[in-house]
């Protein structure tokens, strides 16, 4: 079963000196870098994604620096396709399920966990993926949001954390 690493909105209005930085944006970043260069030595599909907000100024707007991908994702990531999505789930009015032929399982990360990471995990369009949320490689406004997220997906889906990735009785 192939698998692909999806990541979700590592943006500059989710980092220090943006509109809105996260709780440790930057050791996440680092975590999920890491976890895009064993995605590619494993040969596991890689997309990103990218938050565009409708809005003709502000957070995530069109055209600003906080709406770029963060340089380092980008390099790690070397070319994947960027799926460019305007609500919270990835799926939604995207062309995301057109960059997932052949992929049975859905690794999800990335920038607000009880938002994008919830609702593209949870996505009626997610399911004829087996979908793992990587809790490691996700973050929230405050750690609290994003335990709590992370403890509602229990029940909906397997949470792993990155050590796990690689390890073959982890799928």
């Amino acid at each position: 079963m192939n698998r692909t690493l999806l990541v979700i909105d590592i943006q500059n209005d989710y980092f220090p000196g943006g509109l809105l930085p996260l709780w440790q944006a930057e050791e996440t970043e680092a975590r999920i870098v890491a976890a895009i260069h064993a995605a590619r030595e494993r040969g596991d599909g890689i997309v990103l994604v990218q938050h565009v907000s409708t809005a003709p100024a502000g957070f995530m707007a069109a055209g600003g620096s906080g709406v770029l991908i963060r340089q380092a994702v980008l390099d790690a990531a070397g070319g994947a396709p960027v799926v460019t999505k305007h609500v919270a789930d990835a799926f939604q009015d995207t062309d995301l399920a057109s960059h997932l032929p052949g992929s049975g399982e859905l690794l999800v990360c990335g920038m607000m966990t009880q938002n994008c990471v919830v609702f593209t995990a949870m996505s009626r369009d997610a399911d004829p993926y087996k979908v793992r949320v990587v809790g490691d490689l996700c973050t929230a406004p405050t750690e609290v949001v994003h335990r709590i997220a992370l403890n509602a997906l229990r029940s909906k889906t397997r949470l792993m954390d990155a050590a796990d990735l690689g390890r073959a009785d982890a799928a």
